[in-house]
């Protein structure tokens, strides 16, 4: 059978890089297998799910170019689908109705707790040859339960953890229809994952304890569940009201951004992909790698069995990484919308601004403050006039500007009058090229001087040089 993946985000927050993770193996072992990736959006929370949340998945999945072959399909456009399932369940009698009222409900839980038993539904409402069931109550629109295996083991082979065994005494009656006739979630994943013929189901380790009671609708429904893989959770380190510095799991709550924000404050897709695949996955000791060797070497069997612990430090290496590498053209694009946005016109001189600068650059926002000095005024600090711009070296830039007005523009004239002005005032590069560089650039790091010059107008290179 083809390989069949799903995404099934619920859209009640805005999606960060640990719900984002669980999108990228699905789609990475259907693209590696030559299978079916499909988006599913779980909206049955009216409450708290969002338009707003949704166009962030969409968004970020489009940005890091996880692509669904089918989808999005969403759980709201499906309820006929799930009711008539029900009505399928209820004739085979595979559910039951069930009166007990929630303070019914909570009584029997504060009785089991003080016998230091595990707090679940006693079955009171479920059919049982010879079994005598409660009166019905008038008025009350009761839930539908699912009759679990009261007996036996579920188990599974998950492909992260391991064998897993629960047996069916631990797990009460699932509640699949709320008394307004809505099914739940547990309840439409089965029929989703039927539906859509789903084979493989990688995501977050906080669905385990689904997984058994899944596997046990699938089974009663007469169907082979899917292959499961439950992902350890992304951590992110929490800075507490003290100062101390804790670790828990990713969440919004803690701080964590929304996928769309790493687009927008200048990372590369390629190298998100790259750093989210290896929060959970690796491939040897390999840390740099494109797309396609990722597709290439992907498989369930590498996936970690430890939770991982976002670092913001390494993804910006390995974004800086991905930067060196990309070409200057399409480097260049990403760096232009990022000037368009403060309200400056690249022109042809960005894809060498961007070959010359992107070493010193980890995202293309920082690449774009490097590129606006080019474009526009520079106020070099106090700091940097005091301690370069002295009386010994104005003489040297005076005569470094008369050079350079008749000078060739390109970079080995631009060079050669720069050496010229060391022989003639007997001063060392440095001490010549530091201040140059906080005059016309506004500090005193830049790639090499000539370069740099190269790439400024010569009006503007003799007007900064002047403000000595």
């Amino acid at each position: 059978m083809s390989t069949r993946t799903r995404f099934a985000p619920s859209p009640t927050g805005f999606i960060h890089l640990g719900n984002i993770r669980s999108a990228l193996y699905p789609w990475a072992f259907a693209r590696s297998t030559g299978g079916t990736f499909i988006l599913r959006i779980e909206d049955t929370d009216l409450e708290r799910s969002s338009q707003a949340a949704v166009d962030v998945i969409l968004e970020g999945m489009a940005w890091l170019g996880l692509d669904p072959d089918e989808g999005p399909y969403y759980q709201m456009q499906r309820m006929d689908r799930y009711k008539e399932a029900l009505r399928q369940m209820q004739d085979q009698g595979l559910v039951y109705p069930c009166y007990m009222s929630v303070a019914e409900l909570d009584a029997l839980r504060e009785r089991q707790m003080a016998n230091k038993e595990k707090p679940r539904y006693d079955g009171t409402w479920r059919p049982e040859p010879g079994k005598a069931l409660p009166p019905v109550p008038e008025g009350v629109q009761p839930v539908l339960r699912f009759r679990n295996p009261l007996a036996g083991v579920v188990a599974w082979d998950d492909k992260v953890k391991g064998r897993i065994e629960i047996r069916n005494e631990e797990l009460d009656d699932l509640v699949i229809a709320r008394p307004d006739g809505t099914p739940t979630y547990n309840f439409c994943v089965v029929i989703d994952d039927i539906d859509m013929r789903i084979t493989h189901v990688i995501r977050g380790d906080d669905h385990v304890n689904n997984t058994p009671r899944q596997i046990n609708i699938f089974r009663a429904l007469g169907k082979e569940p899917p292959v499961y893989a439950h992902l350890p959770t992304v951590l992110q380190p929490v800075v507490g009201e003290d100062g101390s510095v804790r670790v828990e799991k990713m969440s919004k709550r803690h701080g964590a951004k929304p996928v769309t924000q790493y687009r927008d404050e200048g990372f590369l897709p390629e190298a998100m992909v790259n750093y989210l695949a290896r929060l959970g996955w690796s491939h040897g000791d390999d840390e740099i790698f494109s797309r396609e060797q990722f597709l290439q070497w992907f498989d369930l069997d590498h996936l970690g069995k430890s939770a991982a612990q976002f670092d913001e430090a390494k993804l910006r290496w390995v974004n800086a990484q991905h930067m060196k590498a990309m070409p200057d053209e399409p480097l260049a694009m990403l760096v232009g919308e990022q000037l368009k946005k403060r309200g400056i016109a690249p022109d042809a001189r960005l894809p060498r601004l961007c070959g010359l600068l992107k070493d010193r650059s980890d995202t293309t926002v920082a690449l774009a403050d490097w590129a606006q000095r080019f474009y526009q005024e520079v106020q070099p600090s106090a700091e940097d006039v005091a301690k370069h711009i002295t009386e010994g070296v104005r003489p040297a830039i005076g005569l470094l500007a008369k050079m350079l007005e008749g000078v060739p523009w390109d970079k080995a004239a631009i060079a050669e009058s720069l050496k010229e002005v060391l022989r003639a005032t007997g001063l060392k590069m440095p001490q010549l090229a530091m201040p140059v560089r906080v005059l016309v650039l506004g500090t005193p790091q830049s790639p090499s001087l000539d370069a740099v010059l190269e790439l400024l107008p010569r009006d503007i290179v003799l007007k900064r040089l002047a403000n000595v």
